[in-house]
């Protein structure tokens, strides 16, 4: 009995010990029940620099998928056009977000967040001149958050890689923004003669 009760007592010790050592290393990485992903992350990857990557693949997502309804269903060619850019031009950022994901062990989203499928969802129940002028009114002020967002990471980010990323993808992104200036409030105009 002495030995079964000294053995139980010893196993509880070391298992309290184990989950007191797991505890603190949690802690130390800054790894929480939610945010397990983090402990994943190299060390070289601060956790800053692994939200932006997320909301950047989440965004591109995004930007694909609205892309690819503006080419289904504008009526304007210009907004086709702005539409097939956002998926050529995202679809190779993302493959470039992937690869650096995948070296920085960085799990990213496979979907738009909610706000962004939401956005989809609204546009699918348009058409015509009502769908170009609320595409593009979604995609000025879509832009006008990531260029501030990429601005901000190519000066701030831990990581080079992600700081490089950041650099790289900025100059196409301005270039989405000022087409969205020039082709949105065309689209503006248009709709408000419709009614």
């Amino acid at each position: 009995m002495h030995r079964i009760s000294s053995t139980f007592v010893a196993l509880t010790f070391g298992a309290a010990m184990t989950l007191a050592a797991a505890a603190q290393t949690g802690m130390q990485s800054g790894a929480t029940p939610q945010n397990d992903s983090m402990s994943k992350q190299s060390a070289g990857t601060a956790s800053s620099d692994t939200n932006f990557m997320k909301k950047a693949a989440a965004g591109g997502l995004a930007e694909m998928e609205l892309g690819q309804l503006a080419v289904q269903k504008a009526s304007n060619e210009q907004v086709k056009q702005f539409g097939q850019r956002m998926i050529d031009d995202h679809s190779k950022a993302n493959e470039q977000l992937k690869n650096l994901a995948a070296q920085e062990h960085v799990t990213l989203p496979t979907k738009p967040y909610l706000t962004d499928r939401q956005t989809r969802d609204r546009l699918e129940k348009l058409s015509g001149t009502e769908f170009n002028q609320a595409y593009m009114s979604d995609m000025l002020k879509d832009h006008k958050k990531d260029v501030a967002e990429f601005e901000r990471e190519s000066k701030t980010a831990k990581n080079p890689a992600v700081k490089s990323f950041a650099e790289q993808t900025l100059p196409v992104l301005r270039e989405h923004l000022s087409q969205a200036e020039q082709i949105a409030p065309a689209q503006k105009t248009q709709a408000s003669n419709m009614h």
